[in-house]
This record gives structure tokens, C-alpha cells and sequence, in this order.
């Protein structure tokens, strides 16, 4: 599908966006593994949650979805069934990698695959750690790609040190960590998403958290973990693109409502306050484990920054559409330490410098990251969104400030992470 996007006089718009994927992805996941039942609200239906769904089922999982609601009736911690056929991941590398953790512990045999884009990139950052504590896995290039092979068995528990930081290898160790021999302590690069620590913790394990350390005690009682039911705060990775959109217009209001504001997860703001963004907060509160908040961006000018290390983790899915932003700026933006974004549903530097070079962007790739040349002018061309949803987004957010029209192929990439993208695209330039 091709979309075509113009530039806007003026934006303007308060919404809610779409439940959060990662949260989403772990309130089906793990309430598969709680003794009763959870509702789950605001769930986002997109293309990688519903593949979450649909492994689960194949598992013997009853899961009723309707919307954004979901209901998951668990089946407990060893309660899963042994699929009879392949699990199908879809693009979703949160389903491959946090099944791949699940799974280990489990008393069969399975296989996770998916298409040619999540079967092509690498895993060996989950499968190795996950040999440590003893799985049984392997996959095409020893491990590296799927599909992956699992036969459960015995997870040991002990000493881990994460080499990198990425909510989906802690997770994945911590779900194998559930059905483990002894206590797992994981040290090193920590500090990444934390919503799976939050879940766990609100469910009844045993899990403490430390500046340095996450320890994980596995359930002794039967009746481990509890069912959580919850709403699903908005995703602040999908916000971000209409926070950007607002800070480089120079007429523009935008509201988010009752978005996600998890401190694991807003760097996004933290760098768009440091470039001199109009932001305002307001409604904080807590729902579930999670605070959140309206955030509401208005139009000013910006300048550039720099991108890189503890922020890295706090912000590497909006890492595309701050590069729109770096090149509306005035001065320089740096972004590096961010190596991951070259192991996503594409190679998101290569991606973003060259898309946004067609557009008249000044960007250079580097081996970690990319340096932007703020300040120059964006015009319309036709460019590719590479079948990756936050690229997609990320070009259509430029071609709100870019002179003529733009022309963004495979744009149906968006219903991964967001469905209703271009619905709200159009609803905040009729206002």
C-alpha cells in the first residue's frame, strides 16, 4: 500500500493512543502462566501482540479477544501443552524471545519460527544466555537464527551478568528463572524496560530489585503466579511520534492521553525537553503497576543534541522518528551506543539515512548510531518504509514539515504497533 502525505498548516489534536506493545505482550504471556483468570483493557490488537495470542492458543491457552479487551484463562506455571505443530512469531521478536525463555522450562518440545524478516535476524543474544542456564535450544546458525528448536528441561539457577542492555534477554532469562532449580541473580547491564519486574512483582513472585542486581526466587507455592488483571497505559513509543510531530511544527497542539510515563521508558521526552521542546505533563497517576499521564507538545524550535549511553535503552524504538526531529533542529545530533538499531525489523540506521537523505535530510551512518546536520529544509519524494512500522511512521511524521508531497511505500506497515496510525495521522491535520 502506498500513502501519500502532505505538509500541514497546522496541527492539532488529543487522543489516546494505542496500549502499550510491550506491556501488552507480557499481560497475555504471563497470566497464560497464573493459576484463574485476568481481563486485560486497552490492549493493542496489533499484528505482533495478536501473534503472542495465537502461540499461546496453540499451547492450550483459552484467550477471549475482542477489541482491545482480553481475557486470559491461565493455565498455571507447568500448565502448558506441547504445541503439535511449528509457533508461528510473525515479525514479532518480543513473541521469539520472550516464548524462547518460557519455553526453556517447559516439559516438551517446541519450535518458534517466523517470517523472513524475523527469521533473519539474530538471536544468539537470547540463546546464549539461555544455554548458561542450562536449555536445551538450538537453531539455524548454531543457534544464532530461527527457527529455534527447545526441548525443555531443568533451568539452573545463579549468577548471570547481561552483557548488553535489552528488556527482552532479561526477560526471557527471568522467565525461564520461573520454573528454575534455585534463585537467579542477574547483574551487569540492567537497567533496560522494566516492565516484566513490575508484572512479576504485581503477581505475587518473589522478585527484588536493586540498582545492580535483580534477584529471582522461583515460586515454591502451587498456586504461583497470581492472575493480574489490568489497563494497559498508552504506548509512549507510539506518543512519541506525535510529540515529535508537535515540536517541529510551528503551529501545532497535541495531547496524548493517559500514556504510559514508566521512567524506563521516557527518554524520548527527556531528549525532546533537552532539543527545547513546549512539553507539558499533566493527570499523572497510577494504573496497575505503571504511572501515566496526558502529555501535551506544542510547536517551537528545537536544537540539536547528543543520544547515547544510559539513554540508549530508554528510548532505542524511537530512535527513527528523534532523527526527524535532529534534522528539524538547529546544530548537530549525535546518536551512538545504539548498535542495536542495525538487529530491528530492518537495519534502522541504514533505513532512517537513507530516507531521510531522499527527503533532504543531512545524515551520516556510523557503526553505532548516525550524525545528523539539523537546520536544512525537507521536501517531498517517494520513499520506502522497508515493510518496518516505525520507519514507516517516522516518514510520515516528516511529511508533515516537508515542502510538496511524499509518497510512503508499504505504509500498512504501521498495524504492527499501530492500527489506528493514519486515522489519527488525518484526525490531528482536520482540526
Amino acid at each position: 500500500m502506498k500513502q501519500t502525505v502532505s505538509h500541514a498548516k497546522r496541527l492539532r489534536g488529543a487522543f489516546s493512543v494505542p496500549g502499550d506493545k510491550s506491556i501488552s505482550h507480557r499481560s497475555v504471556l504471563f497470566n497464560a502462566l497464573a493459576e484463574g483468570n485476568a481481563e486485560i483493557t486497552g490492549f493493542l490488537p496489533g499484528a505482533d501482540c495478536l501473534s503472542s495470542i495465537a502461540c499461546l492458543r496453540q499451547m492450550g491457552v483459552e484467550i477471549e479477544h475482542t477489541d482491545d479487551k482480553v481475557r486470559v484463562f491461565g493455565r498455571g506455571l507447568r500448565g502448558l501443552r506441547e504445541p503439535s505443530d511449528v509457533l508461528d512469531c510473525g515479525n514479532s521478536g518480543t513473541t521469539l524471545r520472550l516464548l524462547a525463555g518460557l519455553l526453556a522450562g517447559q516439559p516438551f518440545l517446541s519450535v518458534l519460527t517466523g517470517d523472513a524478516s524475523l527469521r533473519s535476524r539474530p538471536q544468539r543474544r537470547i540463546t546464549d544466555p539461555l544455554r548458561q542456564l542450562g536449555a536445551n535450544l538450538d537453531g539455524r546458525d548454531n543457534g544464532n537464527r530461527a527457527p529455534l528448536v527447545i526441548r525443555g528441561t531443568t533451568i539452573h539457577g545463579g549468577n548471570y551478568e547481561l552483557p548488553i542492555a535489552s528488556a527482552q534477554v532479561k526477560s526471557a532469562l527471568l522467565l525461564a528463572g520461573l520454573t528454575g532449580d534455585a534463585p537467579m541473580r542477574l547483574t551487569g547491564k540492567i537497567v533496560s524496560r522494566d516492565h516484566t519486574e513490575r508484572m512479576l512483582i504485581a503477581m505475587g513472585i518473589d522478585l527484588t530489585v536493586k540498582d545492580d542486581e535483580i534477584v529471582l526466587y522461583p515460586p515454591s507455592h502451587p498456586v504461583f503466579p497470581y492472575p493480574l488483571s489490568l489497563h494497559v497505559p498508552g504506548d509512549p513509543s507510539s506518543a512519541t511520534f506525535w510529540w515529535v510531530a508537535a515540536a517541529i511544527h510551528p503551529d501545532a497542539e497535541i495531547t496524548t492521553l493517559g500514556v504510559g510515563l514508566n521512567p524506563s521508558r521516557t527518554g524520548a521526552l527527556d531528549v525532546l525537553k533537552a532539543m527545547g521542546a513546549n512539553i507539558t505533563i499533566s493527570n499523572e497517576r497510577n494504573e496497575g503497576a505503571e504511572p501515566v499521564g496526558d502529555v501535551t507538545v506544542r510547536g517551537g524550535g528545537l536544537r540539536g543534541t547528543r543520544i547515547d549511553g544510559d539513554l540508549i535503552p530508554r528510548l532505542i524504538d524511537e530512535i527513527p522518528v528523534l532523527a526527524v526531529a535532529a534534522a528539524c533542529a538547529v546544530g548537530e545530533t549525535v546518536v551512538a551506543d545504539a548498535e542495536e538499531l542495525r538487529a530491528k525489523e530492518t537495519d534502522r540506521v541504514a533505513t532512517v539515512v537513507s530516507e531521510l537523505s531522499a527527503m533532504g535530510a543531512s545524515l551520516e551512518a556510523t557503526p553505532d548510531g548516525m550524525v545528523i546536520a539539523g537546520g536544512g529544509e525537507l521536501h517531498g519524494a517517494t520513499v520506502q518504509s522497508h515493510g518496518d512500522h516505525r520507519i514507516a511512521m517516522a516518514l510520515a511524521v516528516a511529511g508533515l514539515v516537508a515542502e510538496g508531497e511524499t509518497i510512503i511505500d508499504e505504509a500498512e506497515a504501521v498495524t504492527v504497533s499501530y492500527p489506528t496510525f493514519w486515522q489519527h495521522y488525518a484526525q490531528i491535520k482536520e482540526a
